[in-house]
């Protein structure tokens, strides 16, 4: 799919779709007005009869009755302005159910007519961002897809930076919901590592891919210990983005990638093992955001590692009662085998303070307990150092993604003390297991400034909604971009 800015305004355009706004007051944009002149008043009597809503996100098609231009309107509502909430995140929820709704068929042009309602560059360039998200879904593999992505998009009187920022940025979103949307006889820790690296070979990045052998030498037990019950081997990707001078300490980030989850020994029913395709949602999120840092040129540097397994059932897997020795010499009695994410990325964590980062922000499906505690479209912060987050958090607010902190206390770290190790990998019994865990991880960031986000909730939707396809949502990725940019 093209994207380009053009001047103007579109209305008198051939073209297959013109996208003009309506507000939640019942007011038309400029350009619905004077498609609404030529045609004699016919979107005046449409939105006087209520067929037509400035609901943010509510999308109409109608065939045009005018004998030139655009063959059909869709008539996009784009809510109330004066409402709060991000700009950009409600340009980005108007630009994907636009598209969408224009995606179920095969299109040739189609041309967005909302200069006058979605002002700025920031919000313009998400607008472009959802436009492009809302054209991929899950339907990788029905011989019949659901969505068509249109030949071009026009966007008429936006910038051309606006318009490619904003098409790299969903592109990115596009990737990281392709790999997890993928089923895991596609996507497997070597397969992702070959991805990884056509990604580098494709934006210019630095990959170091780390096989087997090399994790033994480098004493990643705890990984290793995750993928021992698999047929697949494991793997630790290293990307690494060189945006601005040597002597700036980059950020790192971290993504846990377990490409299939059955629990191990603590095996998972089925109903929870169905989707368990998404646990490597983290490390498809650092994917997707150093690709579009490197393409947006982004004055930061910036590395990202990936821990890689399949946490599977054999004669050979990890057991409840193991004692691991960690990369960075802690011991961790084995609990669990079903609090995988967090042994992967234990080791994962160790390899990054090597590269002296000056902070560390961590992505990963990594608990049910904070989907309880935050439902399903709420990303958990957790941290060890306030700038940080309030960094992460008001780059999550800028994009319109909602995030929420929880506590870090120090006595939630005595419930993951061991009696046979120095720690072990669950804490006492159900109660604050989203802590628990985010503390487990904090033993291994040594005192680097370091966030930790859950997207086990918001990483995988059940259910679609006007603005994207059930299946992989790319949460984060827009926010992580913003927090690059912002330095």
């Amino acid at each position: 799919m093209k994207t380009s800015a053009i001047d103007g305004d579109g209305v008198s355009m051939e073209c297959d779709a013109l996208v003009i706004g309506l507000d939640a007051e019942g007011k038309l944009g400029s350009s619905g007005v004077k498609a609404d002149q030529s045609g004699g008043g016919w979107l005046s009597r449409a939105i006087a009869r209520g067929d037509l809503s400035g609901k943010r996100g509510e999308a109409v098609l109608l065939p045009s009755p005018l004998e030139r231009g655009p063959a059909a309107f869709l008539v996009v509502g784009t809510g109330d302005a004066t409402a709060g909430g991000s700009p950009a995140g409600a340009a980005f929820e108007i630009g994907a159910a636009a598209m969408r709704r224009l995606a179920d068929r095969a299109r040739g042009e189609v041309v967005f007519s909302l200069s006058d309602v979605i002002t700025g560059e920031a919000n313009r360039r998400n607008l472009v961002c959802g436009a492009v998200a809302g054209t991929a879904g899950q339907d990788l593999y029905q011989r019949e897809r659901k969505l068509h992505p249109p030949a071009s998009v026009q966007f008429a009187g936006f910038s051309e930076t606006s318009v490619r920022e904003g098409t790299i940025v969903g592109e990115a979103m596009n990737l990281t919901r392709r790999l997890v949307n993928e089923p895991a006889c596609v996507i497997y820790p070597s397969s992702f590592a070959d991805e990884a690296t056509k990604l580098g070979e494709a934006c210019g990045l630095e990959v170091e891919v780390w096989d087997e052998s090399r994790l033994e030498q480098e004493n990643c037990r705890a990984l290793l210990a995750v993928g021992r019950g698999s047929a697949r081997e494991s793997r630790l990707v290293k990307l690494r983005y060189q945006g601005a001078g040597d002597d700036r300490p980059p950020i790192a980030l971290v993504g846990k990638g377990v490409t299939f989850d059955s629990g191990g020994l603590s095996i998972k029913p089925s109903d929870g093992m169905l989707t368990m395709k998404c646990d490597m949602a983290g490390a498809a999120t650092v994917l997707g955001v150093i690709s579009a840092a490197a393409r947006l040129g982004i004055k930061e540097n910036i590395v990202g590692l990936v821990g890689l397994a399949e946490n599977m059932v054999a004669g050979d897997s990890f057991k409840l009662g193991d004692v691991l020795h960690t990369r960075s010499g802690k011991t961790v009695e084995v609990h669990n085998t079903d609090a995988e994410g967090r042994l992967v990325l234990a080791d994962t964590l160790d390899v990054a303070l090597e590269e002296s980062p000056r902070g560390i922000v961590d992505l990963a499906t990594l608990t049910g307990a904070c989907v309880v505690a935050l439902g399903v479209d709420v990303c958990g912060l957790f941290t060890n150092n306030r700038p940080l987050l309030d960094s992460v958090r008001r780059a999550a607010g800028e994009a319109g993604e909602p995030v929420w902190e929880l506590p870090m206390f120090d006595f939630y770290a005595e419930q993951i003390r061991s009696k046979v190790a120095d720690i072990k990998n669950v804490g006492e019994g159900r109660w604050g297991g989203a802590i628990t865990a985010a503390k487990f991880l904090e033993e291994f960031v040594a005192g680097t400034p370091w966030v930790h986000i859950d997207i086990a909730g918001p990483a995988f939707a059940d259910n679609p909604k006007p603005m994207r396809d059930a299946g992989a949502t790319g949460v984060m990725v827009r926010s992580l971009v913003n927090l690059l940019e912002n330095g």
